[in-house]
């Protein structure tokens, strides 16, 4: 059943694996024929674990729609949807680099922000704030990044946000 939100159409598919149907129907019969986007969603602690969400366009009727599905952590695979649109190959590779969802029949699902060999996945709720420490030298940090202060943090109060503007400051020792 379809809900709607500020004039934009969202529809769960309860069956992960028609994904690729149900977009090939939204794209030549309903003339969604632009993806936006393709995004995940770390349900940690519940089951299913990932949901991930197809954001489609269509030029011509100016409307969008929103396709959810579930994944549940045992199985972390959807079939891709690169035979549709395109572009769906980068959104899924983000979404395998960041998440750890893998897409059946991908043309090329390897990592495209960390580097091959990481070990994990960055935007999974169970990854450390603080990040991680690398035993290999001259990639990325070899210490976990602070979580607070430093010259990219915006200062809480000032009058006004120039004042509070992290560029405008020094870093205290």
């Amino acid at each position: 059943m379809p809900t709607e939100f500020r004039g934009e159409s969202s529809l769960k598919l309860a069956d992960a694996e028609r994904i690729v149907e149900v977009c090939e129907f939204a794209k030549k019969e309903l003339g969604f024929d632009y993806l936006v986007d393709i995004s995940s969603v770390d349900n940690y602690g519940e089951d299913p674990r990932w949901t991930v969400v197809y954001h489609l366009y269509g030029i011509a009727h100016k409307q969008y729609l929103r396709l959810a599905t579930n994944v549940s952590e045992e199985k972390s695979e959807l079939p891709t949807v690169t035979t549709v649109w395109r572009t769906a190959d980068w959104h899924e590779r983000e979404i395998y680099d960041m998440m750890g969802v893998r897409f059946r029949g991908h043309p090329d699902l390897r990592r495209i922000i960390m580097w091959e060999g990481y070990p994990y996945f960055p935007l999974r709720k169970d990854f450390p704030l603080a990040g991680k420490p690398s035993e290999l030298p001259d990639v990325a940090f070899s210490k976990p990044a602070p979580l607070e202060g430093g010259p990219f943090v915006t200062a809480p109060g000032g009058k006004d946000a120039v004042e509070r503007e992290p560029r405008v400051r020094t870093i205290e020792d």
